[in-house]
């Protein structure tokens, strides 16, 4: 069983390992998307029809909004191009915010039972909730101890995480822009307009 100066202390590492990958954390990059489900980040893009897509961008949870639509806004104009069309038209967007709810369980001896899920936008999470007899519902906290069944202590620390994912369906066209078409945009202009503010990856060596 953890003492309280032993819990105390890996509690202390614990939330310097957190912080440490927080601040090693950057805005996601200009790239074809990778990992699956809440992890997966970068553009990906379907074929609907012959010149109908689907395109997304998804970022991390330091990824702003601005960036993710941004990106988004690219990767339409930049698929136009690279499929021979002059222009494309927003046929929908959306952007949405997406949260995963993850919890750590104190260190301490048993529970009393009982829990739910939490989140929003889609994801869900465990959002594990305890019920020490004769205490009620309790939270962990890392200064107060208590472990699951602790009489004063709390019992779980609960951290939501948000990010943006920004999607639309496209239709692409040749030919001179309709002027009075709002949604139609140049391909080329926004390549050119949004390029400079673009981050790509490192390249490796």
């Amino acid at each position: 069983m953890f003492t309280t100066f032993g819990r105390r202390v890996a509690l202390a590492a614990l939330a310097s390992g957190t912080l440490l990958v927080a601040g090693c954390a950057t805005e996601t990059t200009y790239r074809p998307a990778t990992g699956q489900g809440f992890s997966r980040t970068g553009y990906s893009d379907r074929r609907i029809e012959p010149n109908r897509f689907l395109v997304s961008f998804s970022g991390n949870s330091v990824t702003s909004r601005d960036t993710v639509e941004r990106y988004l806004f690219f990767r339409a104009a930049e698929l136009t191009l690279q499929n021979g069309y002059d222009y494309f038209l927003m046929a929908d967007r959306d952007t949405n915010l997406q949260s995963r709810t993850y919890s750590t369980p104190g260190l301490g001896g048993g529970f009393g039972g009982g829990f739910g899920y939490g989140g929003f936008g889609g994801y869900w999470g465990p959002s594990w909730r305890y019920r020490g007899a004769g205490f009620g519902w309790r939270s962990w906290d890392p200064y107060f101890g208590g472990g699951f069944g602790g009489p004063w202590g709390n019992d779980f620390d609960v951290r939501t995480i948000d990010r943006y994912e920004a999607t639309a369906e496209i239709v692409m066209r040749k030919g001179p822009i309709p002027r009075d078409n709002i949604r139609a945009f140049d391909a080329k202009k926004v390549v050119d307009n949004i390029g400079p503010s673009v981050v790509l990856p490192k390249e490796t060596r």
